[in-house]
């Protein structure tokens, strides 16, 4: 009985003793079976309001085909992204406007991936929408509007208006595409903008939606609900009369829903600015393997989810061009 004991004794340590080393060899091997030859890692991106959402959807559908890449995304403003890429502090940035001379020089490097507009808004309650809807704005009036000092009355900018009541303008506060390409389509720059200053895109929809004479304007997708196609509760677009003759025209009418705005940007009916480019920055070449393969991806499969997202697609011929350069920076 005693050797029988001993016998199972001796078996059972020697399993137990197996199931360690194979433990170890698990713990020690584990990183390499994980991945095997997928790739693995983490980069970091950060940067325009604009771009922030129609990222959020690539890193999603990116993150299926490699689910061992962390991505980390945050917003804050095109020039955060810019200030962030050019201090190393991320490996890729979010941007909404043109590159500068300045900023090239400090070794910003930048590929297109996507197309959006400004859109001027309104609150969806202002009680001289209809007037406002059928005559729209010039380019000439919104200028006047944002650049000089002086308390504009709604009858300023309407003469079928018969009211005192104010216009309160919001403009943003922080370092932004949006701002920036408005105030060009303006003739000017984000930092001669008169307005009450509101941080990021939410703040800004958030101000309007809450003051029935503001006015504000706002990239494409806050404005529209990507899943309705259609303007925010609270929102409504104030339309631009593009060719000054007082009325907006049928040619001119593109707000009713996302997918007639987005036609419209797509063959210059809305033109640029204030639609525009938007796109991926970094301090010099990419030269993180797993930024290059999601800046390929984007310019790739990422495309398909582009329209739904709420954005304009890059022509063929374009997204050509990109994959070239992107080519020839990563080799």
């Amino acid at each position: 009985m005693k050797r029988l004991n001993l016998k199972r004794f001796l078996v059972g340590a020697f399993l137990l003793l197996l199931g360690i080393f194979f433990s170890i060899q698990y713990s020690c091997q584990g990183p390499q079976r994980k991945y095997g030859d997928r790739p693995h890692g983490t980069f970091s991106i950060s940067g325009a309001f604009a771009l922030y959402p129609l990222t959020v959807k690539w890193v999603e559908e990116f993150r299926k085909e490699y689910p061992d890449i962390q991505v980390d995304v945050s917003a804050g403003g095109a020039g955060k992204g810019m200030a962030d890429v050019l201090a190393n502090m991320v490996d890729l940035g979010m941007f909404s406007r043109e590159v500068t001379p300045a900023e090239l020089e400090k070794g910003a490097w930048y590929i297109a991936v996507a197309k959006d507009a400004v859109v001027p808004t309104l609150n969806s309650e202002n009680p001289f929408k209809e007037q406002l809807l059928s005559k729209g704005l010039s380019q000439a009036v919104f200028a006047e509007l944002y650049t000089l000092e002086k308390k504009w009355l709604w009858s300023d900018v309407n003469d079928v208006i018969n009211s005192r009541s104010p216009i309160h303008i919001y403009t943003r506060s922080d370092a932004c595409g949006a701002a920036q390409v408005w105030a060009s389509y303006l003739g000017t720059d984000q930092e001669s903008l008169k307005g009450i200053g509101v941080f990021g895109d939410p703040g800004m929809t958030d101000a309007v939606t809450k003051d029935e004479m503001g006015m504000g304007y706002n990239n494409v997708a806050y404005a529209y609900d990507v899943n309705t196609r259609q303007k925010y509760e609270g929102i409504e677009i104030l339309p631009i009369d593009f060719n000054g003759n007082g009325q907006i025209d049928s040619v001119e009418n593109v707000y009713q829903s996302l997918d007639s705005l987005m036609k419209a940007i797509s063959t210059g009916v809305y033109p640029s600015p204030p639609a525009r480019e938007l796109y991926f920055i970094s301090k010099g070449k990419p030269n993180n393997k797993l930024v290059n393969l999601f800046l390929n991806w984007v310019l790739t499969k990422g495309q398909q989810y582009v329209a739904r997202a709420g954005y304009v697609g890059l022509s063929e011929d374009h997204i050509t061009k990109q994959l070239r350069l992107l080519e020839d920076e990563a080799h």
